[in-house]
């Protein structure tokens, strides 16, 4: 999945009212109960019966506890972190998506729930008169009537005992729970959630937990998360990506005026040298609210993985390969873009994946040629390309694999060029996979092979060019966001990033046409080592010659056929 320089900089999103959507629901309970003509009763509690056994290869409390004390060690004195729990965010009416949390808040807790809010302390703190608390976790309560609807809580009780927090309360609870926050020197947090609803009869949503913060930290009313991301981005970026950093945020500021407020993003966008942005920079450092340092150091922790995350991310990542491997043996001409999805989503369920990273990308012909095409409904494949840019999540962490096929089973000669340069270009970038190597790195070597391979195929006139066909970099970060965390900065042993470089000539390019609707991407998981890098995605094959072979072998899921709906 290709990487989004403009990931860094989300935009904000509504914050919808749920009242009418409680309402409808509560509407929707009435109907179904007067349907079944008969009252609804009311379930035991869910304690009285035990859980039916789950996986055992989470990450383990001790994981989670040894992140909150190095974060808690690298934080400044007399200081607090806060962390909030993602939001529930509405698909349409009263359905809601499913769940996914805070990648940080999950790094940080394993906690998987909604309607939480994550304290840490540099020095112990009175917290709910309990003295010496140094991590304080408030959760949603247990609930029988709401759990026999939507599954299982934990609850404070739970979340001490199972999580092994220190100190755990109800959600409703932080209001009242006495935290000095004048007393803090510095008040360190990563941006507020800015789509949470307000739920009217939850007191203690994450709407709310939101707005005690906001009131009792002091934090103003006009506070922008559009802002603030533009100015974290200019913080972390800027100096390492001077021009590049500058040119976004200056098309930024174009499309959003309000972000001209910010004097750091003003000095920033002024300066016209290296130095006089590092001073601008420099001039302009976090407040005592501080939603800066926090994104920080966790993106530095982040991106070292530690054993214990490398055994989730490979089995993520051999699930994507074995996907790849099996959708090749079946891949046909007659087959359609939704079934290609449909047998790479099998497979990661089949192997324990709860989820896919992202939404799946298989691209046939021209659809490959767009970069995050997600549409997926070309009925009938024929000979053309298809670009399965697909990647399975596995207990939170997800995999990034991506490998381009003729339905056929033979790459065409045109497609075979094409195809072969891509895989050139991706052999440079794993040559400069090293420790020490900076990390833009891989993103200029496949860049420098692809120019020059276009140019001798005639596609291009000159070097220059070649980003008319190569628009997006090879590499970002892999982990418990597809696009993760990190800083950007020199690539050490522990980063697992992506190497994937790719060609994409759309139909009407000023090339032969014989080169139009060819898209190429490929693009595998890369582990960098003390003395190297380690390809965590190797099982799927990246040759023409590997994947005509494989192409020619049956399928464990061969024969499978459903009856046609008439």
């Amino acid at each position: 999945m290709s990487f989004r320089f403009s990931s860094c900089f989300p935009s904000p999103r509504l914050r919808p009212c749920a009242s009418s959507v409680a309402f409808a629901g509560l509407l929707g309970l009435l109907s179904f109960a007067a349907a079944a003509q008969a009252p609804v009763s009311i379930p035991e509690p869910l304690n009285s019966n035990p859980a039916p056994a789950r996986p055992t290869d989470f990450l383990s409390p001790a994981f989670h506890k040894q992140r909150r004390e190095l974060l808690r060690a690298q934080m400044p004195a007399n200081s607090v972190a806060v962390l909030f729990a993602a939001p529930v965010r509405n698909r349409a009416n009263d359905v809601d998506y499913i769940y996914h949390q805070n990648p940080d808040f999950h790094y940080l807790t394993g906690y998987e729930e909604p309607n939480a809010v994550l304290l840490l302390f540099k020095e112990p703190r009175t917290v709910g008169g309990q003295p010496g608390v140094t991590e304080a976790l408030f959760t949603q309560p247990r609930d029988p009537r709401r759990e026999s609807w939507t599954g299982r809580r934990l609850g404070a009780a739970g979340a001490k005992g199972q999580l092994q927090l220190q100190y755990a309360a109800d959600n409703k609870d932080f209001e009242a729970a006495g935290i000095k926050w004048n007393d803090f020197d510095k008040v360190l947090f990563d941006g507020l959630p800015t789509d949470a609803r307000d739920d009217a009869e939850n007191p203690a949503d994450l709407f709310s937990l939101v707005n005690t913060f906001r009131q009792q930290a002091g934090l103003v009313n006009n506070y922008n998360p559009t802002v603030s991301d533009a100015e974290n981005m200019t913080r972390r970026y800027g100096l390492r990506n001077g021009k590049e950093a500058a040119g976004y945020l200056g098309e930024a500021v174009k499309k959003n005026p309000a972000l001209a407020t910010s004097p750091l993003l003003k000095d920033f966008l002024a300066a016209t040298t290296d130095a006089a942005r590092k001073a601008a920079i420099e001039a302009h450092p976090p407040g005592r609210l501080d939603d800066t340092t926090l994104g920080e150091k966790l993106g530095d922790l982040r991106a070292i993985k530690t054993p214990e995350e490398l055994a989730l991310l490979r089995r993520a990542i051999r699930i994507s390969a074995q996907g790849q491997r099996e959708v090749l043996k079946l891949l046909r001409p007659d087959m359609g873009e939704m079934d290609v999805q449909g047998l790479h989503e099998y497979v990661y369920r089949r192997y324990g994946a709860e989820f896919q990273g992202y939404p799946s990308i298989v691209g046939g012909g021209a659809n490959g040629c767009i970069l995050h095409y997600e549409t997926n409904d070309r009925q009938r494949l024929d000979n053309d390309l298809v670009l399965m840019d697909c990647g399975a999540e596995y207990h939170g962490y997800s995999a990034d694999v991506t490998r381009t096929a003729p339905p056929s089973g033979t790459f065409s000669p045109a497609q075979r060029q094409i195809y072969e340069l891509v895989l050139a270009a991706q052999e440079a970038g794993f040559t400069a996979c090293r420790p020490g190597a900076d990390f833009n790195a891989p993103n200029k070597a496949t860049q420098e092979v692809v120019a020059a391979g276009l140019v001798k195929l005639g596609i291009i006139k000159k070097k220059e060019e070649f980003r008319k066909y190569y628009p997006h970099g090879a590499s970002h970060y892999l982990g418990l966001d597809v696009h993760d965390s990190g800083s950007y900065g020199p690539l050490m042993p522990g980063n697992v990033i992506t190497v994937e470089p790719g060609i994409y000539i759309p139909a009407g390019s000023p090339c032969d046409p014989k080169w139009w609707n060819i898209g190429v991407r490929i693009e595998d998981d890369a582990l960098i080592t003390a003395t190297g890098y380690e390809n965590l995605s190797a099982e799927a094959p990246r040759t023409v010659a590997d994947i005509e072979k494989l192409m020619a072998e049956p399928s464990a899921l061969e024969g499978f056929k459903l009856p046609e709906l008439k």
